[in-house]
Formats: C-alpha cells, sequence, structure tokens
C-alpha cells in the first residue's frame, strides 16, 4: 500500500535523488500534467486506480509534500498503444513516441528490474497542481 497524507494517497515521482527532483520540479513549472505507471505495480501494492477529481500529495525526496494534485483522467492502455498527447504531456521532452517508449522500457527495466513489451498494460493518469508550492499557508497544512 502506497503511503497517505492528510488522508490522500501519496505520488513519488521516479526514484530517489536526480530523478525525483528533476520530475516534480516539471511538475511544479506546470510542464508535467502527466505520469505513467505499469498496472503490475497497483496490484502488487493492493491499490486501486486513481480516479478522476481524486487529491494526491506529491513528495520530495524526504517524504514532505511539495504540492497538492488532482486527478484529471486515468485510461489503462498497452505499451505501445500509448498515445503522442499523453507522452507530450509528460512534460519531459520527447522528440517522438518512439523516443518515449525507449525512454520508459530503459527505466521500467534497468531501475525497477520489469519486463517491458508493447502489451504490457500501461496506467497514464493526467493531473493539475491544485495547490501553489509558493504559498506557505497552503504548504503549512501539511
Amino acid at each position: 500500500m502506497w503511503p497517505r497524507v492528510n488522508g490522500m494517497r501519496t505520488l513519488e515521482l521516479g526514484t530517489l535523488g536526480g530523478l525525483r527532483g528533476e520530475l516534480n520540479a516539471l511538475v511544479l513549472a506546470g510542464t508535467k500534467t502527466a505520469t505513467a505507471s505499469l498496472l503490475a505495480e497497483y496490484a502488487e501494492e493492493g491499490e486501486e486506480l486513481e480516479s478522476p477529481g481524486e487529491r494526491l500529495a506529491l513528495l520530495d525526496d524526504h517524504g514532505a509534500v511539495l504540492a497538492e494534485l488532482r486527478v484529471t483522467a486515468v485510461t489503462t492502455v498497452a505499451f505501445g498503444e500509448v498515445p503522442w498527447e499523453f507522452a507530450e504531456a509528460e512534460g519531459e521532452g520527447y522528440a517522438d513516441l518512439d523516443h518515449w517508449r525507449r525512454a520508459h522500457r530503459r527505466y521500467w527495466e534497468e531501475t525497477e528490474g520489469r519486463r517491458v513489451d508493447e502489451t504490457t498494460p500501461v496506467v497514464c493518469m493526467h493531473f493539475t497542481r491544485t495547490i501553489d508550492p509558493r504559498d506557505r499557508t497552503a504548504a503549512e497544512r501539511y
């Protein structure tokens, strides 16, 4: 089960260290409005998919809340069928879908040790930032 903060599920992007910081910076800048996960991770953690309207707490490397996010859409598609619109919304500068697929396959296989093929189910989640991290009053709620 994933951690909870004030009743919200948390979102911990990438891996600890540089990657998480880079991805969080993209979210805080408003550039990254989507993220991909493998459906198998949900089953392993005993978690349901996120649902539109659900609030999530974006965490940094130390478990501190950086921002509150609101889920706007969740779909599950085969790895080989992830659309360009989603890859672009991830905000990580992919040149095209092939670039997105290479980067994600490498991450999941090399970092997480998971085998990914064209039929592997991928959860594509879109979100918006609802609490500006520069708003100290809002940030102090956590």
